[in-house]
């Protein structure tokens, strides 16, 4: 007979994860960058000269959201090729400051490790705790990330 059920989610124990700069998470197959409308406009501010230069050469839809355009090989448009570094990130969206404590990826264990394959941060470094990673996905504006 199995014994109680916990009703904390898996990741309650801590999960390891401690960003080594590789950027493989700002290229690679197509997907979305969201951003709130006060990410929007402290980005436009930073890299346009107002929303409407912004909207028109960063922003295209995904999913029925606003998302940053990607280059065609996949890379996110804010990412320098060459360093492989983010050139806005000090001001980068909060989805990209949340990876890898993203619902999408917190649901499941298998979900966890195949992002694992892409991110070789995960697994290793700081251990972060259930409750640091439960007040991370509390900080999302979009829980269906």
């Amino acid at each position: 007979m199995d014994g109680p059920k916990s009703d904390k989610p898996w990741w309650w124990t801590g999960l390891k994860f401690e960003c080594l700069g590789c950027g493989r998470c700002c290229r690679g197959e197509p997907g979305a960058i969201w951003f709130t409308e006060e990410e929007e406009r402290m980005l436009a501010a930073r890299i346009a000269s107002n929303l409407e230069e912004f909207r028109r050469r960063y922003v295209t839809g995904r999913y029925g959201r606003p998302s940053i355009v990607e280059k065609a090989n996949g890379e996110c448009r804010l990412l320098d090729g060459a360093t492989g570094r983010c050139t806005v990130y000090g001001l980068r969206p909060l989805q990209c400051r949340l990876f890898p404590f993203w619902p999408s990826l917190l649901a499941s264990p298998r979900a966890w490790m195949e992002e694992s394959r892409r991110c070789p941060g995960m697994n290793q470094g700081k251990e972060h705790s259930g409750e640091e990673i439960a007040a991370l996905l509390a900080t999302t504006p979009f829980p269906d990330l």
